[in-house]
């Protein structure tokens, strides 16, 4: 056995250097048919030194950042129109005007209040950072959630209303909208995922583009009023409209103010994306808080333009939404301000490609911020921490592929209708805005700087005012879909929160492994070893050689009676064999193994002082074949006994394809041999001479074979490495939890702890190393230097290297022995 200071380094958390090392072995190994299929589809690997950041100029920052924001603008109009429109009849058109003033109020309280963010915090979250240092992580996790949907859900509307918008000038492929939006979030997420950058002067094209379009409308709009020939549109005579109303009569019913409270609810999806400059404020140029805060401004002004302006427009032009959801009432009011010529017809064509990028631009923000989002929470220990691996590209792969997947879910369930999917939008947005809000009030009320009474009353104003349109939003969008959104809060809400408790619960035990303070060593008076027996073969011997080497109080071998006659021939077998151990037959008549196994290693650990292990013979075959005609119920044993107080497991392969080739081999021999003899040629060497005849041949090679089982070499396991099984990982992407890693031991160490001692065994893989902490073992019969292990159990991180205490282990293949 060898010692080295790197084992120790892992006892006393100093952890060690060097793990990532490609080592000439792995060098050699050729990429596997999915890494090479990966690398053509979506290039060649990046490093982590090229994982750099590209700071923006405020010009560019506000093309970049603002899609989301801005291109709600497009939509927010419409939907309160439809609101309206089947109660308020043409007056809807009136009372238009009112509730975009109100709109513009939130959105000028919501602005004030993120001045404030950038300015405070500088690095990148945005509302969850606000609510996570002012509230505290645990009720961070309401805005986590209401963030998390919000991106989803943006994806869906933007790219919805987008493809609304190229139907709006080709009516042609509106019967295709479901399968277009589909379409663009696959493309969108394999560009992600070959690492596209938000931060590039293409992204920026669509925002000013569409500003500058809808601008000129808006002017081009306004001067055709002032000088007479802007005619509005006749409601009543168009098809595919939504119902017209009776009109305003009992406008102070309970109806109408119920309609009208839903159409203040569908504009305030106006609203949303504004927060995006709050999550990349460390993305500005120095300084970067100030630079974020004019970007922050500006976005804000531009969409209140915009706003303000198409819904004058449909005061004046009587633009009604369709059914359908094309054309859209932003491409009816084109081209009503454009006119037919030539010249109005390409402008109206502008509008329309101008309105589609910067939707399906504002759709691709999530994929950068959501990504983001995740590895926060995720790092915070309230998500999992898969989430926080970065992939081929260096970008988050899992978040991207699941945002894909839930938003086109999404799609598909609301049939890309933009109308649909706005009740599951706001209600995330405004959360966040209140946890903003409220947030940034909190903070100015505690610290009670310079000026800080009209700072938090600005941002106590905007938290309540943002808390009414949720409450809003929740009571008359909630037949209409609100009650998903308020359904997902009560479930992810405590199940992010019982996660945490899960992670807390894990590092609590493993920052009990130091060299200060180390956990009670075990000492145990009674040692008890149980073999469970399937069969009498090469394997079963194998595994008895193995518990004697453990020089337990006791060996036993167990059979867990399912079928009687079986039971009895392995009884005669194992009686003609005398093996030196007896073997016990339980009764099992529910053929619940995995129980029978539990109840037996209780009663047994009853005692206090005794400890039981349990070795179970595993016959390794190659890995489709073994899947096909042979179950995994020795694993289910295993993680079963392994939580068992006391108890440990230990599977013990035996290579089945590697002695069916040794066997097969010396068949093939034997019978060229016997060939070669009644040929006259000259005989073989003595070791390949066997009888003549193929039954007695195979009977004599399957003698010697099970006379090798009394040594050593043939119950050592195999030289051959066992292929590696579903669900392991690369040791350099553990960041924690339940994991199975295989790798080569490298270095080990004993350390003394009182009157025991802890074994630490560093195994390495061409990724990294992981270190495995056995308390009350100085030894492992097999494990030494060069042998090659799987581990199972929960992980966890110290100096910067993975640990794993007292894991379920499996010898794959030995090493030298010394």
């Amino acid at each position: 056995m060898v010692a080295m200071p790197k084992a120790a380094g892992a006892l006393d958390g100093s952890g060690g250097q060097g793990g990532g090392q490609l080592t000439k072995e792995h060098a050699r190994q050729p990429d596997s048919l999915w890494y090479t299929a990966k690398t053509h589809l979506l290039g060649p690997p990046l490093v982590n030194e090229q994982l750099g950041e590209q700071r923006l100029s405020n010009p560019l920052g506000l093309g970049v950042l603002s899609p989301d924001g801005i291109s709600s603008s497009a939509y927010g109009t419409e939907e309160i129109l439809i609101a309206l429109l089947p109660i308020a009849g043409l007056a809807a058109f009136t009372l238009i005007l009112p509730l975009t003033l109100v709109i513009l109020l939130v959105m000028t309280l919501v602005v004030l209040s993120y001045r404030e963010v950038v300015m405070v915090y500088i690095r990148p979250g945005g509302s969850y950072v606000v609510a996570r240092e002012n509230f505290g992580p645990r009720i961070a996790q309401i805005c986590a959630v209401a963030l998390l949907i919000d991106y989803v859900v943006t994806v869906a509307v933007q790219i919805a209303a987008g493809t609304a918008a190229v139907a709006s000038a080709i009516p042609a492929i509106g019967p295709y909208k479901v399968e277009i939006c589909v379409g663009v979030v696959l493309l969108m997420c394999y560009g992600n995922l070959r690492g596209i950058k938000e931060a590039g002067k293409a992204f920026a094209v669509p925002t000013y583009l569409f500003s500058g379009a809808v601008i000129l409308m808006i002017v081009v709009g306004l001067i055709r009023e002032v000088i007479g020939n802007l005619h509005p549109l006749d409601p009543t005579t168009l098809h595919g409209t939504y119902t017209i109303g009776p009109g305003t009569e009992g406008l102070v019913t309970g109806v109408m103010i119920f309609t009208l409270l839903r159409a203040f609810a569908n504009g305030g999806a106006s609203l949303t994306g504004i927060e995006a400059v709050s999550d990349a404020v460390g993305a500005f140029r120095p300084p970067e808080g100030r630079n974020a805060r004019k970007v922050l401004v500006a976005e804000g002004i531009i969409l209140g333009v915009l706003v303000a302006g198409i819904g004058w427009l449909a005061h004046i032009t009587h633009a009604t939404p369709r059914t359908a959801g094309y054309p859209t009432l932003l491409a009816q009011e084109a081209q009503i301000v454009f006119g037919p010529t030539v010249l109005g017809h390409t402008l109206f064509l502008l509008v329309q490609l101008a309105t589609m990028l910067i939707l399906y631009t504002g759709g691709n923000t999530s994929f950068n911020g959501f990504p983001f989002l995740t590895s926060y929470v995720a790092g915070d220990s309230f998500l999992p921490r898969w989430l926080l691996k970065r992939g081929h590209r260096l970008v988050f792969s899992n978040a991207i592929i699941l945002l894909a997947v839930t938003s086109v879910a999404l799609l598909v369930i609301k049939d890309a209708d933009v109308n649909s999917l706005v009740p599951l939008y706001a209600i995330g947005v405004f959360t966040a805005f209140t946890m903003a809000g409220f947030g940034m009030a909190k903070y100015h009320h505690t610290r009670r700087e310079l000026g800080w009474r009209h700072k938090f009353w600005i941002n106590f104003a905007a938290g309540t005012l943002s808390a009414i349109v949720v409450a809003i939003f929740a009571i008359v969008k909630f037949t209409e879909g609100a009650w998903v959104v308020l359904v997902l809060f009560a479930i992810f809400v405590p199940a992010l929160i019982r996660l945490n408790a899960e992670y807390r619960a894990e590092t609590e035990v493993l920052e009990t492994v130091s060299g200060e303070q180390p956990p009670p060593p075990p000492h145990y008076t009674r040692r008890v070893v149980y073999v469970f027996v399937d069969d009498f073969d090469l394997a079963t011997l194998a595994a008895l050689r193995y518990a004697r080497s453990l020089r337990p109080t006791q060996v036993r071998a167990v059979h867990f009676v399912i079928d009687s006659l079986r039971a009895e021939k392995l009884r005669e077998k194992w009686t003609r064999a005398d093996r030196g151990v007896a073997l016990d037959f339980i009764d099992c008549p529910d053929r619940r193994l995995t129980k029978a196994a539990i109840d037996l290693a209780e009663r047994e650990v009853a005692d206090p002082g005794t400890h039981v292990t349990v070795i179970l013979p595993r016959r390794s075959y190659s890995p489709l074949l073994g899947r096909l005609l042979h179950d995994r119920t020795g694993d289910k044993i295993a993680a079963a006994v392994s939580r068992i107080p006391r108890s440990a497991a230990t599977i013990v392969p035996y290579d089945v394809p590697g002695r069916v080739a040794v066997l097969q081999a010396r068949q093939a021999a034997a019978k060229a041999a016997a060939a070669a003899a009644r040929a006259g040629k000259p005989a073989e060497p003595e070791e390949l001479r066997t009888d003549r005849g193929g039954r007695e041949g195979m009977a004599a090679t399957a003698q010697e074979l099970a006379r090798e089982s009394d040594v050593a070499a043939a119950h050592s396991l195999p030289r051959k490495r066992v292929a590696p099984t579903k669900g392991v990982v690369a040791i350099g992407t553990v960041s924690g939890g339940k994991v199975t890693v295989e790798g080569k031991v490298r270095v080990m160490e004993i350390r003394p702890v009182e009157r025991n001692s802890v074994l630490a065994v560093e195994i390495n893989d061409s990724t990294g190393n992981l270190t495995a902490m056995f308390y009350g073992r100085s030894h492992i019969p097999g494990v030494i230097c060069g042998a090659r292990l799987r581990l199972t159990g929960s992980a966890g991180i110290r100096g910067g290297q993975p640990v794993m205490i007292n894991p379920a282990y499996e010898l794959l293949t030995p090493g030298e022995d010394s």
